[in-house]
């Protein structure tokens, strides 16, 4: 469920929906954020259910295919970016001095944005209903930092214990189609030499991998 903020003059739900109804389904699918809304109003026809102080109520409209319905929301992605839960022993956003603004040390580990904006997400957040949504819709690409394939590595590379496992998720997304661009953040002594030999033979057994680049880690 989704907040509307704004329709504009030329939507369909023009004089039915007003700002601050909430946006339930579409064609009975439910909607938590953007993707779910782009995706499910992609058709022609689309009935959708919206609450209005407490009670709901049904607008269908009829439109052109992939046209988008005209409505606004408060946020981009129609929901809160997802931070990160990982320490990595580089994190370049860790090492901002303090007394800055707020904006400057969130960390966003989000897969809407991975595909929409191109950032890299790590998977340590991505639940297993997260992975089948990006195959459902067939979101490609998406940007992984990946740093090392070895899984014990990994969890000491980025502080999350959950980390060495989250590479199984890897292989799902490439067994449902979701092309890859990985990315290692090379730390000296620690993930290169035979680490990334490894890593990088590994990454292109991926059948859907894009690219795999290597990038000298930054201290400040």
């Amino acid at each position: 469920m989704v907040t509307v903020t704004g329709v504009e003059n030329d939507s369909p739900f023009f004089g039915k929906v007003i700002p601050g109804d909430a946006l339930i389904s579409v064609n009975g699918h439910d909607i938590r954020d953007v993707l779910d809304y782009r995706y499910y109003t992609t058709v022609k026809n689309i009935e959708c259910v919206f609450c209005r102080d407490g009670e709901r109520f049904v607008c269908t409209a009829e439109k052109d295919e992939y046209d988008d319905p005209g409505l606004d929301f408060s946020t981009f992605l129609m929901d809160k970016k997802r931070s990160c839960r990982n320490k990595c022993v580089f994190c370049f956003i860790d090492q901002n001095p303090k007394g800055m603004r707020d904006s400057v040390y969130f960390k966003d580990d989000d897969e809407r944005l991975s595909f929409l904006q191109g950032s890299y997400i790590t998977l340590t957040n991505l639940s297993d209903e997260d992975v089948e949504r990006i195959i459902k819709m067939k979101i490609t690409p998406i940007n992984v930092s990946v740093h090392t394939m070895e899984p014990a590595l990994r969890v000491m590379m980025t502080g999350n214990r959950f980390a060495g496992d989250s590479l199984k998720k890897l292989w799902r997304l490439a067994e449902g189609g979701t092309g890859l661009n990985l990315q290692f953040v090379l730390c000296r002594g620690i993930n290169d030499g035979e680490h990334l030999k490894y890593s990088l033979e590994e990454s292109a057994k991926l059948k859907t991998l894009i690219s795999a680049s290597v990038v000298p880690a930054g201290i400040t």
